[in-house]
């Protein structure tokens, strides 16, 4: 049966999820709404990943407090004052340092987080490009040019769809597929995509491609050859013993 959607329209998040992946993926034109105002406790500003000690919650403060639910999310600025950039690259080295994959990966995100970005919306953007790139994949990533209730017929509206206070129960688009994580034998859904790709590596895009619910699963694109190659290289350097430095056993 053919998905009656081609497109799908989403709010931008902060290195976002594995369900947000799974939406993004499983459809042709991923539309990003750049015209909402910026919404507070949503992922527009924070991710979780995985430490030690449990689930943490990466939050960027935003410029305005309160006030900032006003403010059209383009126009969302970082606070200068709280250098969270940096803190929240720290706090990613320590929870992944020792994952299998962290090495691979690391040099091509650490650079994004000494930077100091001005706007939340470009920040974001940045890095959720720079994560693609990094799964091996490419996706047309268009951005809104006004903001409409109710969107076009053949695009998805998943709009608020993906939220923290909805963590425990399943996301729209998303099927849980788990994998090895850092840390124990409890496993965590929708962490960071960053997760897994420390985390499982160059099996990350088969991976999230497993977790789509619904649409199509995009063919390989030719523009991505040069970081397929990559991949590929990492693949063959990387000996089985790296597979095995976590016990985790999953059912």
């Amino acid at each position: 049966m053919q998905a009656p959607y081609s497109s799908v329209l989403i709010d931008l998040h902060y290195l976002p999820g594995l369900a947000f992946f799974a939406n993004v993926l499983a459809y042709e034109t991923v539309w990003l709404e750049a015209c909402e105002h910026f919404q507070k406790q949503t992922y527009r500003n924070r991710c979780r990943i995985l430490t030690a000690q449990g689930v943490d919650g990466l939050i960027i403060p935003v410029v305005g407090g309160r006030s900032a639910q006003k403010v059209p999310v383009r126009d969302a600025r970082i606070d200068p004052h709280v250098n969270q950039g940096q803190a929240h690259w720290r706090a990613i080295r320590t929870a992944y340092g020792k994952a299998p994959f962290f090495p691979d990966y690391a040099d091509a995100l650490q650079p994004l987080f000494v930077q100091k970005p001005v706007f939340l919306f470009d920040f974001n953007y940045q890095l959720l490009t720079t994560c693609l790139r990094l799964l091996g994949t490419s996706v047309n990533l268009q951005l809104t040019h006004q903001y409409d209730p109710v969107p076009n017929s053949g695009v998805l509206d998943r709009r608020g769809a993906i939220l923290p206070r909805f963590e425990s129960g399943p996301a729209e688009g998303y099927r849980l597929i788990p994998y090895r994580q850092n840390f124990g034998e409890q496993f965590f859904s929708n962490l960071s995509v960053i997760d897994l790709l420390f985390c499982q590596g160059p099996e990350a895009l088969s991976l999230l491609r497993r977790s789509v619910v619904a649409g199509p699963v995009p063919k390989f694109d030719t523009a991505c050859r040069s970081s397929h190659s990559i991949l590929k290289r990492i693949e063959q350097r990387a000996s089985p013993r790296r597979y095995q430095t976590n016990k985790t056993s999953l059912r």
